[in-house]
């Protein structure tokens, strides 16, 4: 729980009176809230859908969800993320559970996701590894689109896996969920691919000061040039791959040549880089010979 979440505000004055829906979202504006995320707050402290939220505008809003609406507004307008605040993010169709302890999925990762049921889904039971897992987003949607599919998940964060775990059951989807540090944990297994979403950002990248700042940093930051645990996962990689086998890795827009001179300096071939639906390099893949 953050210390904004543990004070308890008193009610501004304009909102001592019971109020609507309608005027709550009016006076949400004074908080300089964007419209759209007011609307989900809202929705979200009333436990309703947007269809019944703007069925019924006249709604009165109870005294103690208004104060704990006031709470969420002030918390969204210090910059943290809606996902942390309603603890929900929605991923490849997946409702999942988010804590500050995982990285927000985001939809540029939907995009590994994708490449990755594309290329496997001939196969009747492929074994994948996702490294790295987080809050479980890739490991669970490979899991829900590939059936046959043998998944394993790992992640160093004793926080992250407990989350994962968490959307798995939620979603009725198996994996095997391993602590790992990398592929520690992992002598002598193989897999017919691997996926990874590690961190990315340099150390100084001007874009941690934003709203990235409540994420953990472990999850982001990955070395001076951002390239550190790419290159750990490139190099380590080929121990658990079996002969054909794929991986693939999300990176940031400007490291594509730099993440496919690793593959060719590891000696994979077949070395691929696909752009995300803003048109920028997102993910490379290689093959292992």
């Amino acid at each position: 729980m953050t210390k904004l979440q543990c004070q308890a505000p008193a009610l501004p004055d304009e909102w001592q009176a019971p109020h609507s829906v309608g005027r709550a979202l009016e006076l949400a504006r004074r908080f300089a809230v964007d419209a759209a995320d007011a609307r989900l707050l809202l929705q979200h402290v009333l436990a309703l859908t947007h269809a019944q939220l703007i069925a019924r505008p006249e709604r009165l809003v109870p005294a103690a969800d208004a104060e704990h609406y006031v709470q969420l507004l002030r918390r969204r307008a210090a910059g943290e993320p809606l996902a942390y605040i309603t603890g929900r993010r929605e991923f490849y169709g997946l409702d999942l559970v988010v804590s500050p302890d995982v990285l927000i999925p985001r939809p540029e990762t939907e995009l590994l996701v994708e490449i990755a049921i594309s290329a496997l889904a001939a196969l009747p039971s492929p074994q994948i590894l996702d490294a790295g897992t987080g809050s479980g987003a890739i490991a669970i949607a490979l899991g829900r689109a590939l059936p046959g599919a043998s998944v394993t998940a790992i992640d160093r964060s004793t926080a992250a896996l407990a989350v994962a775990r968490e959307n798995a059951a939620r979603h009725g989807v198996a994996v095997e969920f391993l602590q790992s540090d990398w592929f520690a944990a992992l002598a002598g297994r193989r897999f017919d691919a691997i996926l990874a979403n590690p961190p990315y950002v340099a150390l100084a990248d001007p874009h941690l000061a934003g709203e990235i700042r409540f994420e953990p940093q472990s999850a982001l930051v990955s070395g001076v040039d951002g390239l550190d645990a790419l290159r750990q996962i490139i190099a380590g990689a080929p121990q658990h791959l079996n002969a054909g086998a794929m991986l693939w890795v999300e990176h940031g827009f400007d490291q594509a040549p730099a993440v496919s001179n690793l593959f060719r300096a590891a000696g994979y071939s077949a070395i691929t880089t696909s752009r995300d639906l803003a048109g920028l390099p997102r993910v490379s893949g290689a093959k292992l010979a």
